[in-house]
């Protein structure tokens, strides 16, 4: 059986980021294991691309200390690899007397763990700013942005393939025995490997790597949940909005409410709605298109009903439950659960797109190379 140090499953953004980073330290004896016949169609190319400055995460947790330092990270290498993005800044917006008051303690929050950039706005500060937009006040947060995240994991395989990764595409792992050399991993079209690292970057699927390879996933709370977003995207809007407008998220947190995203052409589009589903899918029902308007009307006064348009959508692999307080990713060496030299990522949803670097830089400490 063929040998190799370390092998990844998934080539989303976060399995990329990883390889990039380990290839860094180790020359070659790296594969990358890949059901789809390319990288990142999954969870990392449904998204709305948000570079995310990191205001609703616990502090010290994972989600609020690798998406401080991935926004860093991720800017840096966007400018010095050429990658399309733009720091646009975000506003998070009120459009009653209690979401006013919740604007401040949003505010000061995000500030005690660390944010930076973020300025407290009067009704006129966001009129002057964004015209079209409605709010009682808000919060300005500069340091979130948008990003191309097709041309962020191209550089990122690309410099993996460079340091001599090897990618197996349309390789879906079936099969991972652990043995006392490492782990005996087996793919749908028969490839067999011994591995003497294995790190699960599986993204929607991670729970279920975690299974075959002897996880109780359940009594170690790595199940996973699918929650979908759905968009719609408002034509003849594009131009008019100069800045993500998000409006004060649901306490529950499941997530940020329907917001408005622009993209590198300044197409407005809302969404992601979340909704908890029990299989992966992604048609958008034309249906909710009423409940979009009404959730968007409130801040976006021009809006009207006929101008929303089916877009795409995507799927949130959620270790949080429908009717869970927050759940942090999962990245941890697995040794104390009886799998040395295993390491895991799951419930890897936002801000993992963010956090991409910051999360390769974390795993390569996780391991001693």
């Amino acid at each position: 059986m063929e040998t190799v140090k370390i092998s990844i499953i998934g080539a989303g953004v976060v399995g990329l980021a990883i390889a990039r980073e380990l290839s860094d330290k180790i020359n070659g004896d790296i594969v990358v294991f890949e059901k789809n016949e390319s990288f990142g169609q999954e969870t990392s190319s449904r998204n709305s691309e948000v570079v995310h400055a990191g205001i609703y995460y616990p502090k010290d947790s994972l989600k609020s200390k690798l998406c401080l330092l991935g926004n860093k990270l991720l800017y840096e290498f966007c400018k010095s690899k050429v990658i399309k993005y733009k720091n646009c800044g975000k506003i998070i917006v009120s459009t009653n007397e209690e979401e006013a008051l919740q604007i401040k303690s949003i505010h000061e929050k995000a500030a005690s763990i660390g944010v930076l950039g973020l300025t407290l706005l009067t009704k006129d500060d966001i009129l002057k700013i964004e015209p079209q937009v409605y709010a009682l006040n808000g919060i300005f947060s500069s340091t979130t942005g948008i990003i191309d995240s097709h041309g962020l994991m191209k550089i990122l395989h690309e410099e993996a393939q460079n340091n001599g990764v090897m990618f197996a595409f349309g390789n879906e792992v079936v099969k991972i025995v652990k043995t006392s050399k490492g782990y005996a991993i087996e793919t749908s079209k028969g490839e067999k490997i011994l591995s003497e690292i294995v790190i699960n970057a599986a993204g929607l699927y991670s729970d279920k790597i975690a299974r075959i390879t002897g996880f109780d996933v359940d009594a170690l709370h790595y199940r996973l949940h699918f929650c979908k977003g759905d968009y719609f995207s408002i034509s003849g809007a594009t131009g008019m909005l100069h800045h993500l407008v998000y409006p004060v998220p649901h306490e529950k947190g499941y997530g940020l409410g329907v917001h408005a995203t622009l993209d590198l052409e300044g197409c407005v589009r809302l969404g992601p709605d979340a909704t908890y589903v029990d299989h992966i899918y992604y048609d958008v029902d034309d249906g909710k298109r009423e409940a979009f308007y009404s959730a968007a009307k409130t801040y976006l006064p021009f809006l009207k009903e006929e101008q929303l348009m089916p877009d795409t959508s995507g799927m949130r692999p959620k270790l949080q439950g429908l009717n869970d307080g927050f759940r942090d990713f999962v990245i941890k060496e697995e040794s104390d659960n009886g799998f040395p030299r295993f390491i895991n990522l799951i419930g890897i949803e936002s801000p993992g797109l963010t956090a991409c670097l910051a999360i390769g830089e974390y795993v390569g400490d996780l391991i001693s190379l």
